[in-house]
């Protein structure tokens, strides 16, 4: 059921934003130049990766050493704005609409994360990764990874169509009061390391 909804949801969604996405489009390629799109190996669910498609944000700035700057750096302003309106998340609905990812579900981090979870935190990967989530609505980039989890996991105990209609609703709030949106002294979130409650 929950799958039917999101395929139908998101192939209505992406019929009526048609037009907004292919300026959003025209708007990076002349802004920030190509690729329009950042691609990415994430683990979905049980773990498996898949490549998720996001609008790019940053530059491709390197330093002396080769090395890219730091994301505060490479953030541009236009990317400010894009995250700061979550509409670089827009291009996700095209992994829903494939199978990758639900409308709700915990986000899909990155890959090298996977070996560092407890196998309490690991069970975020029993279902498939949101575009939005539980934690992000109780926090997004504002809270600890150990919060952040936790909220994961009791998402995936208590998941159901109300459960994702209220955080879809909560979702749309918290983008309209862009609340949350990086972690203190940080252009996101910082790495996750593994550190563990005691």
């Amino acid at each position: 059921m929950k799958r039917l909804l999101d395929f139908t949801a998101v192939l209505f969604g992406l019929i009526i934003l048609a037009l907004p996405l292919l300026a959003l489009i025209a708007l990076i390629r002349i802004k920030l130049g190509s690729p329009v799109f950042f691609r990415q190996l994430r683990p979905g669910l049980r773990g498996k990766s898949f490549e998720m498609i996001k609008f790019r944000t940053m530059t491709d700035e390197c330093g002396p050493d080769g090395q890219l700057l730091p994301d505060a750096v490479r953030l541009t302003p236009l990317g400010r704005f894009l995250r700061a309106t979550s509409l670089d998340e827009l291009p996700e609905l095209w992994n829903v609409l494939k199978g990758d990812m639900s409308l709700v579900g915990p986000r899909p981090l990155l890959m090298e994360y996977l070996p560092l979870y407890t196998p309490e935190q690991a069970r975020r990967h029993e279902v498939r990764p949101g575009v939005t989530g539980w934690a992000q609505v109780n926090g997004r980039n504002a809270i600890s990874w150990e919060e952040k989890f936790a909220l994961d996991v009791w998402y995936v105990e208590h998941q159901s169509l109300w459960l994702d209609i209220k955080i879809l609703w909560l979702t749309v709030k918290k983008v309209l009061v862009r609340d949350g949106i990086s972690a203190a002294g940080e252009a996101t979130m910082s790495k996750f390391t593994g550190r563990k409650t005691p």
